[in-house]
């Protein structure tokens, strides 16, 4: 072979796998997307990012979240609830205020060393004094929504006066038993006395029907055992009832028979008496609050009317205790619609004196009743907060990524 010829010759290579370096682009392949998750759990501080990440965890982690912010809404909720009794608790206390001065001028004008005139002028501020209650009563809200007069939230009406038991009918009258008609007595002879006539045996009948005695007196009776029927002149009773005779026959000639037509009724029995009502009590307003992150754990806030004739400061015009006419105003116009207590006499003022003391306990009663709903409330708060700290503590350790690990 010479030279030339070898170097016409064709010299092929073929490579058909390179298993290094498919191992070597695997691993690489491997390695980005191993530093893409780092990379998307560093940045997203999750180690959840998708469902992918962690099927279960994802699941128990969205419901750990709702649970979370339930709990933390909860706690504004309740927070929000202080900040409405706190805000009825305030014009109450104001309300409290002014009943201690109208307390204070009822006690002067007790007085005798005061002048009708003088009261006239106590009465003037009584007066306006009521009507500032009824105006904070009207006008205290919180959130557009009135909290002392029973007119926001649900409304809860007043008992209104027990009806009490009426009269009850009387025992009606009851047709009474006699003998039958036509039914045959015997008799021990002719009566000449009281008492002489005996008969014996069972009759029984109808009020309207006949009897037939012997009859030789106009006195007579009959005995019938433990109970006793006497007749004198026209009337006799029987164990309480009233048996009138219509007619009298005698038959002188053989003396054998007479006719009685009777009639007789049970008289009605007294009814039954009439028992008193309750009286009538305030109307509330009701605010559910919703102290928790799942259904039916709330809480109802009450708010009783506190104006003054749910006090008992005011009245009807020219009744015993209040005004000859309306001096008192709801507090938001000039418009008189209700009496005020009278200290126009010495006892008039201390009826007042009276029932402004009850009204101040009222007022005090129903302090103290949002005083201890705040007091919850706040105990609430702090319970929830636990709450949502600790499970926001165990969300994080399934939904939060750990830098020293993903890094």
């Amino acid at each position: 072979m010479d030279v030339g010829q070898h170097s016409r010759r064709k010299i092929v290579m073929r490579i058909n796998h390179n298993i290094a370096a498919l191992n070597t682009y695997r691993q690489l392949n491997s390695a980005n997307n191993a530093q893409g998750k780092s990379m998307e759990k560093l940045s997203s501080g999750l180690s959840i990012n998708k469902a992918g990440d962690n099927a279960a965890g994802l699941a128990i982690s969205e419901k750990m979240r709702g649970q979370i912010r339930g709990l933390d809404q909860a706690g504004k909720n309740a927070q929000d609830s202080i900040s409405m009794i706190q805000t009825a608790e305030g014009a109450l206390n104001e309300t409290h205020d002014i009943l201690q001065r109208m307390r204070e001028l009822a006690v002067q004008a007790g007085n005798d060393t005061n002048t009708g005139t003088d009261r006239g002028e106590i009465q003037k501020e009584i007066n306006q004094l009521t009507s500032e209650i009824n105006r904070i009563g009207n006008t205290t809200e919180f959130n557009n929504q009135k909290l002392l007069n029973a007119s926001a939230g649900t409304v809860t009406p007043g008992a209104p006066a027990g009806a009490g038991t009426p009269a009850g009918p009387g025992t009606p009258a009851v047709p009474a038993t006699v003998f039958a008609a036509g039914t045959d007595m015997t008799a021990d002879g002719t009566p000449t006395a009281a008492n002489d006539v005996k008969i014996s045996g069972t009759f029984t009948g109808t009020a309207d029907e006949s009897v037939t005695f012997e009859k030789t007196a106009t006195g007579w009776s009959i005995d019938g055992g433990l109970n006793d029927v006497t007749l004198a002149g026209d009337t006799f009773a029987y164990k309480g009832l009233t048996f009138d005779v219509s007619a009298a026959k005698a038959d002188a000639a053989t003396g054998d028979s007479w006719t009685e037509s009777l009639t007789a009724a049970v008289a009605a029995g007294p009814g039954t008496p009439a028992v008193p009502g309750t009286p009538a009590t305030g109307a509330k307003s009701s605010f559910s609050t919703q102290i928790g992150a799942n259904e039916n754990q709330t809480m109802t806030l009450e708010f009783e009317d506190m104006r003054a004739a749910a006090l008992g400061l005011t009245g009807t015009a020219a009744t015993t205790g209040f005004t000859g006419t309306d001096t008192v105003t709801d507090g938001t116009n000039n418009t008189t619609n209700e009496a005020a207590l009278d200290v126009s006499t010495a006892a008039n003022a201390g009826n007042a004196v009276t029932k402004i003391n009850a009204a101040i306990e009222k007022v005090s009663a129903e302090r103290s009743k949002l005083g201890a709903n705040q007091n919850r409330l706040e105990h609430t708060i702090n319970n929830l907060n636990t709450s949502s700290e600790n499970l926001t503590a165990a969300e994080s350790r399934i939904r939060d990524v750990d830098y020293a690990l993903a890094a």
